[in-house]
């Protein structure tokens, strides 16, 4: 059967996406941002992945404010990168996973989470830079991409609770698919940043943290803290720490088995206006 072997975290910056294209990496602004991911790349190498399970969440790129799904399954067979306003990134299409990705929203759907079926979309920085971040620039991406948005952008978002639990769906979803795969689940956005008002440019190193320390050792009570103490605590833009839970939610201790083992942390402030966290958990 298929199984989930880690789970990754990664903030999903677009400075980042654009520092990496433009050749801004050895800069000193960007230089210690990127040195945080020298270890995760060489991982990446030698835990190559089957599938990549990628939790994002679209900038109004794929769905507009015309329409607006909670949760949306890509179950294509390839996706374009998307243009932002400036030009789609120079980076690889994204090769899907069709048949996997069918088998999970019939499973999870059965377990009574509401998916969107999403057969055609680009994809946008939320998902391109996390990719950028663990595989650096190739020729192609080293597996293929099943991506899964979440909407944190209008509210009503899904809570930490939700998100928890359909991580725990998603990975009763994967052990029950009949092919021999090894797939990795992504959660990527945050951390604490607020991009408008008077506000603009928060981060607090404190919250982002401890919310690392939670997603380690006790994601549950992660799980239970309410959107408005992410808002206030991490930025209006910090809501989007909730699709981690998707992730690590997917993670064998919550189904019984042992804790898993944290392989890579890092954390840098700043990159762009936000924090940058990053973590590695192996089941």
């Amino acid at each position: 059967m298929a199984r989930i072997t880690a789970s990754v975290f990664t903030s999903h910056v677009p400075a980042i996406g654009a520092a990496l294209d433009l050749g801004k990496t050895g800069e000193p602004y960007w230089q210690p941002v990127f040195q945080g991911y020298d270890f995760s790349k060489q991982w990446m190498k030698d835990n190559k992945p089957d599938v990549i399970f990628l939790v994002f969440n679209d900038h109004a790129t794929a769905f507009s404010l015309e329409m607006i799904p909670t949760f949306a399954i890509g179950t294509a067979a390839e996706y374009q990168p998307a243009d932002e306003g400036w030009g789609p990134r120079p980076v690889p299409k994204v090769v899907g996973h069709p048949e996997l990705a069918s088998h999970i929203a019939q499973s999870v759907i059965q377990q009574d989470f509401d998916l969107t079926i999403v057969n055609k979309m680009d994809v946008d920085h939320g998902l391109t830079v996390p990719l950028s971040l663990m595989c650096g620039q190739p020729q192609e991406w080293p597996c293929p991409v099943i991506p899964f948005a979440v909407n944190v952008v209008q509210y009503p978002v899904p809570s930490g609770r939700r998100c928890l639990n359909l991580g725990k769906a998603i990975r009763r979803a994967v052990e029950s698919f009949d092919q021999d795969l090894n797939v990795h689940i992504w959660g990527t956005g945050g951390m604490s940043h607020q991009l408008q008002g008077p506000r603009a440019g928060l981060i607090n190193r404190e919250f982002d943290n401890a919310f690392l320390d939670r997603m380690i050792d006790d994601p549950e009570s992660q799980a239970a803290v309410p959107h408005i103490d992410y808002v206030r605590e991490a930025g209006s833009e910090g809501i989007e720490l909730v699709m981690w839970l998707i992730a690590r939610g997917a993670m064998a201790d919550l189904a019984g088995g042992p804790k898993p083992t944290v392989k890579h942390r890092f954390y840098h402030v700043p990159a762009s206006n936000t924090a940058v966290g990053h973590l590695i958990l192996e089941n």
